[in-house]
């Protein structure tokens, strides 16, 4: 089985992006699933620190391989000019270790308002700023926080698959929620 990383709402942030691709490349994760909001950091939001599209956007494109990402409410058309990998897909459906995610930034389909899914489906989203690993009825929701601007007093966060078993974590490796899957 592989090893998956997901994370959400980079908001440009330069200083942000360093250490998701940091925590990335120790993780051992197979592909860095990006769950939208990646460039810019929307009128409601402060600036993060380092605000540095360009340089989050040289970065992200180092790994263009590696990434699969969805758009999120931040992300524009114009982004996907600069982006070496696709962006604009508002969702994706994954099958990832023999589970089916349904990968989407949050602002459409989250643990409000739950897309189409079978039993045992797993919908994950970021938008909220704030980390979730719940079984809700017969599905799973998780939201891997936000990479930059977290909200709920919680630290930057981000999750991992693996196996089964989604982790999500803050940069400093610790281990804010976990759940398994199945």
């Amino acid at each position: 089985m592989k090893k998956y990383m997901f994370a959400s709402d980079i908001h440009g942030s330069a200083y942000y992006c360093r250490k998701m691709l940091e925590a990335y490349r120790k993780s051992g994760a197979d592909r860095l699933i990006l769950l939208g909001d990646l460039l810019y950091h929307g009128p409601r939001n402060d600036l993060p620190r380092e605000y540095a599209p360009k340089e989050v956007i040289s970065m992200l494109n180092e790994y263009k391989d590696e990434i699969y990402a969805v758009r999120g409410n931040c992300d524009a058309e114009v982004d996907q000019m600069v982006l070496e990998f696709p962006l604009m897909a508002d969702y994706a459906m994954l099958e990832l270790n023999g589970l089916t995610f349904f990968a989407t930034h949050g602002h459409v389909f989250n643990q409000d308002h739950i897309p189409p899914l079978k039993v045992g489906d797993v919908l994950i989203h970021g938008h909220t700023h704030c980390l979730r690993a719940e079984k809700r009825g017969q599905l799973f929701v998780l939201n891997p926080g936000s990479v930059s601007i977290p909200r709920g007093g919680n630290p930057a966060t981000y999750a991992v698959l693996e196996n089964i078993t989604a982790r999500i974590l803050d940069f400093r490796g610790n281990v804010m929620k976990k759940l398994a899957l199945r």
